[in-house]
């Protein structure tokens, strides 16, 4: 699943600059006052952090969550690592919408993306919803949109209010839980971060019974915590095509084996096999 691409090299337009200008003195604004200067930015900024590291183990978490999804339904272990997944995406699109030259670039590559997956996501997992790349669209289009119009008053948190709200009512993967989290990891201290998360978590629980998503919550503990951790992945070394077509494919590949695999003359092969 693809959400940012480090490796582009393109001339930004003036849009383009003058949106990245607006990221780059959100920590001035003054209707965003009561977050103060989140130290995460900082932090990710000094140790040179690697979307590609984070997108690696997001997607080997997510691959291990949807097997257990679809085969071992009944086996937490699977979905318990697979609850890292969505929190190092949702950070990782935060970083990505700092470090972009092409907001509109990096917006149109993940709804390309939302687009190509819907049908596979569907036939893998038999929910109609929005899948979670088309999510993360919407959580980087707010983002956008919160310092488009930072500068006026209540506006900001009129907008948040309202995708909280539109990915909770309208069918969603992860809803309003997503959005908030991702606010979370845009705007709060990092000393803030877990409890915060935790606290989202607890609320989750209370609300759609997502017992599981609790152990989400160590996804922002490696972030913020173990930078070291992280730091050692920093030697794998992926194709630019393998994170942008991973989402999509291995949806793919699993709503195919889920298939065949249920079909009644399959099952007699392999048990002739």
């Amino acid at each position: 699943m693809p959400v940012y691409s480090p490796n582009e090299i393109t001339q930004p337009n003036q849009e383009d600059l003058l949106i990245r200008r607006q990221r780059l003195a959100w920590r001035s604004s003054p209707s965003l006052h009561f977050f103060a200067c989140p130290l995460w930015y900082t932090w990710a900024i000094t140790r040179k952090m690697k979307v590609i590291t984070m997108q690696f183990l997001a997607m080997l978490t997510m691959l291990i969550d949807h097997i257990g999804l679809i085969w071992f339904p009944e086996d937490a272990g699977w979905r318990i690592v697979g609850r890292l997944a969505m929190p190092i995406y949702a950070y990782a699109i935060v970083l990505g919408y700092f470090r972009t030259s092409h907001i509109n670039r990096y917006l149109k590559r993940l709804a390309w993306i939302a687009l190509i997956s819907q049908l596979p996501y569907q036939f893998a997992f038999h929910l109609l919803e929005v899948n979670t790349v088309g999510s993360l669209f919407m959580c980087l289009l707010l983002l956008r949109l919160l310092d488009k119009y930072k500068g006026k008053p209540a506006v900001p948190y009129l907008i948040a209010a309202a995708f909280v709200i539109l990915l909770e009512v309208l069918p969603f993967s992860y809803g309003a839980y997503l959005v908030l989290l991702v606010l979370i990891y845009r705007y709060a201290e990092a000393q803030w971060m877990t409890l915060l998360h935790f606290s989202l978590n607890a609320a989750s629980v209370f609300v759609k019974g997502w017992v599981l998503q609790l152990f989400s919550v160590f996804a922002t503990v490696f972030i913020i915590y173990l930078p070291g951790f992280l730091r050692s992945l920093d030697k794998i070394r992926m194709p630019r095509f393998v994170w942008r077509s991973f989402y999509p494919l291995h949806l793919t590949i699993l709503a195919v084996l889920s298939y065949y695999m249920s079909n009644q003359s399959f099952q007699e092969l392999l048990d002739f096999m």
